[in-house]
């Protein structure tokens, strides 16, 4: 009954909540078929070297590492549509000018583009679904956007190498077209529905330095930022360094990778609901926790396994950490943001990229010192001491809690 009456509340949301739903499935389903080619689509396109490729991919998570806390105040402070949409409109021209520009100069400001306003667009998107979600039911909320997201991400890879779109500039075009459409789609929606009563006039007047220092002073949020960022140093190895370790030292690595990808993909496909109905009375502490044990006991998983089936059931544990990590820590971020900096706060979880910057360079760097063994022990040390950031975090946030009256997160625990 309990599993029946969550797929009831799931289908109980807002409208707009469903269309933002359905535009991530889109935009990762856009995304996933041309950026993950991206390399492949310089080297062949240009004269730029393996280094000049790499500084311009790393460019956009470096960009959005700092966005998305721009994007959040600004969204506070003029509304989620007027960021929203100038992120996605602006977005479908980038993937545009992919396909049209040749000079390595101009393919670096591109991505940087690329990666502004993908930082601009998630965090200030989740506000909006938080901004028409009540509390108890913004866990699912985050489940559902996180289990469309994968959605997107299973299926764009195999559009675009079906259609072969990862040899040309098509991929990037029709991602554009697909950003537009969607731009002019949620457009509609969200007139339809009264954005600018949803909005109001209750438009927060605190400017980005005063954000900034606000934040700052968060200690908790600190302590949080410090988390995710050292949750993000070990996910990373599972999207770039593991495919390194594979291909040098397991027969048919690159086969055992795909298949691993898609088993990745499907465990949050099916799983995403039932977990999200079990953690949802707790802290998303208890998730985040978890999340971090799950992790850890992948990689102990990758650094032993010798058998095809041992790497799938080292990636399905790795999988159910990452369900039980990333919807609990935008729940976090939730609980800990005031009304008015919500997407401020939620602007902030983009720090959390830097973890994703350094991490792969940490991961080769231990991997040719050592060996891929060695990182992946090391990795699953890093992620359980992500949980001591965290938990530091979550007793700062109680203290004060307790001392102004108000909820603390290890309560539910």
């Amino acid at each position: 009954m309990r599993f029946i009456r969550a797929f009831r509340d799931f289908s109980s949301f807002h409208p707009i909540v469903y269309s933002l739903v359905i535009g991530v499935v889109l935009a990762r389903i856009a995304t996933s078929m041309s950026m993950p080619f991206l390399a492949i689509y310089l080297s062949k396109s240009t004269a730029m070297t393996p280094v000049e490729i790499g500084l311009v991919i790393g460019a956009g998570s470096l960009a959005s590492t700092f966005g998305g806390f721009i994007g959040g105040n600004l969204s506070d402070r003029f509304g989620r549509r007027v960021i929203m949409f100038g992120a996605l409109f602006s977005w479908s021209g980038v993937f545009v000018l992919f396909a049209l520009v040749h000079h390595p100069m101009l393919f670096l400001l591109l991505n940087i583009m690329n990666g502004l306003c993908r930082s601009f667009f998630e965090p200030v998107s989740q506000a909006l679904m938080a901004d028409v979600t009540p509390p108890e039911k913004r866990m699912k909320m985050f489940s559902l956007r996180y289990l469309g997201a994968n959605i997107g991400v299973a299926i764009g890879p195999l559009i675009g190498a079906y259609f072969g779109l990862s040899a040309g500039g098509n991929a990037f075009l029709i991602t554009g077209v697909i950003y537009l459409l969607y731009s002019v789609g949620l457009y509609a929606v969200l007139q339809y529905f009264g954005i600018k009563q949803i909005e109001g006039n209750n438009k927060s007047k605190v400017k980005l330095g005063d954000s900034f220092r606000i934040v700052r002073k968060d200690v908790a949020l600190r302590f949080f930022i410090l988390g995710g960022i050292t949750v993000g140093i070990g996910y990373s190895q599972m999207t770039v360094t593991l495919s390194q370790y594979l291909q040098a030292n397991v027969v048919d690595g690159v086969i055992l990778f795909a298949i691993l990808m898609s088993v990745n993909a499907i465990t949050v496909i099916v799983t995403q609901v039932p977990l999200s109905v079990l953690v949802e009375r707790k802290s998303p502490l208890f998730g985040i926790h978890i999340g971090n044990i799950m992790f850890a006991l992948g990689f102990i998983g990758f650094a032993i396994s010798e058998s095809t089936l041992a790497w799938i059931i080292s990636m399905i544990v790795f999988t159910l950490g990452e369900i039980m990590n990333y919807p609990a820590g935008s729940m976090l971020m939730d609980r800990l943001a005031p009304e008015h900096l919500r997407g401020t706060y939620y602007g902030a979880q983009s720090f959390n990229s830097l973890g994703q910057f350094i991490g792969p360079s940490a991961g080769g760097l231990l991997m040719s010192a050592y060996s891929g063994t060695t990182m992946f022990i090391v990795m699953a040390c890093v992620s359980l001491f992500a949980s001591i950031w965290y938990t530091t975090g979550g007793r700062v946030h109680d203290k004060l809690a307790v001392k102004n009256g108000r909820k603390a997160f290890n309560s539910g625990v």
